[in-house]
């Protein structure tokens, strides 16, 4: 097992349960794969730096890991394919 950062942005025009409902979706993706979830932020709503898919600001999410190579590309794979996650990045801490 490994240590990651997982930060992740949700979409602004989302309500806030709707919001917590993604989060709670991301972390089940984690949670099958066997990763144990360190600590979580909400970081709260936040300016972009630049317009991403028509956004300015959003809502912004910390996952701190520990967790398998497969558990990391399966959280990837899905906030791509997720239209509520506007932008996400995984960093591995050594």
């Amino acid at each position: 097992m490994r240590n990651y950062e997982l930060m992740f942005v949700v979409r602004p025009t989302l309500e806030e349960e709707a919001t917590l409902n993604v989060l709670a979706n991301m972390k089940k993706i984690l949670e099958e794969k066997n990763a144990k979830i360190v600590s979580e932020k909400n970081m709260g709503r936040r300016e972009l730096a630049y317009e991403v898919k028509g956004f300015k600001n959003g809502n912004y999410f910390l996952l701190v890991v520990e967790a398998t190579p497969e558990a990391v590309k399966e959280f990837d794979r899905v906030a791509n394919i997720n239209e509520d996650v506007i932008r996400h990045i995984v960093v591995r801490v050594d």
